[in-house]
């Protein structure tokens, strides 16, 4: 009983790591931004150059991942339903550092006990636990990437109704939040599909590497 519970807490914190990791990269590496001002053409399209551009960003940015910020948009005005949208995105994007920061603990944590031989490595279904975690993932995201894939649109409307139940102040207009200027849609799409291609890309390795440690147990057997 220890070692299935084991198994699945280490199963349930390498996925929600890997997850919230991944939700974080488009988040927490601003240059994913920067680089693609020139490309959707944003100072031709808002009449603003890029270091005024780069600064409203940062300001809104700071806000969310920076605790006690005040909220801004830069040059460009908002008005309370979309700074209560901000709002609401920034407990989202609190809730996601906190989940990444305690279910990294766990996994060091189990891995360490492990390696000191305090704890038996957990193997859910009797294969390497990177095996199982990938395949779960795999499976998962290369779905939900794929529906998205097919309607981007839709994917992006049920997104918010599942995140944001009740609200609608996630439809902004650029007269009233000029923010959305220089956030397009297009950029929404670049940062699930580097979300989506950062889950699938650690599940294949995660696959590949349980494939490799049970050879290496099959030849190790053999061996002795």
């Amino acid at each position: 009983m220890k070692q299935k519970f084991l198994s699945f807490i280490l199963c349930i914190s390498v996925i929600l790591m890997c997850m919230t990791g991944s939700i974080g990269l488009p988040i927490y590496i601003r240059g994913f931004y920067y680089c693609q001002i020139d490309t959707y053409g944003l100072p031709q399209r808002t009449g603003y150059d890029k270091e005024t551009i780069i600064e409203a960003y940062d300001e809104v940015l700071d806000y969310l991942t920076i605790p006690g910020r005040e909220f801004g948009t830069g040059v460009f005005p908002y008005s309370e339903e979309g700074k209560s949208h901000f709002e609401d995105c920034k407990r989202l994007f609190d809730l996601n550092a906190w989940v990444f920061l305690v279910s990294a603990g766990v996994v060091l944590c189990l891995c360490i006990l492990s390696k000191l031989r305090k704890i038996k490595t957990p193997r859910p279904f009797g294969r390497h636990f990177t095996l199982t975690c990938g395949a779960s993932m795999l499976g998962v995201f290369g779905l939900i990437g794929g529906l998205a894939a097919l309607d981007f649109d839709r994917a992006f409307v049920i997104f918010h109704k599942l995140f944001f139940p009740g609200k609608d102040n996630w439809i902004f207009f650029s007269k009233k939040d000029g923010i959305i200027r220089i956030l397009p849609q297009e950029f929404f799409m670049s940062c699930g599909i580097l979300i989506v291609g950062s889950i699938l890309l650690l599940s294949v390795g995660m696959i590949l590497y349980g494939v490799l440690e049970k050879k290496k147990a099959v030849y190790t057997a053999k061996v002795s």
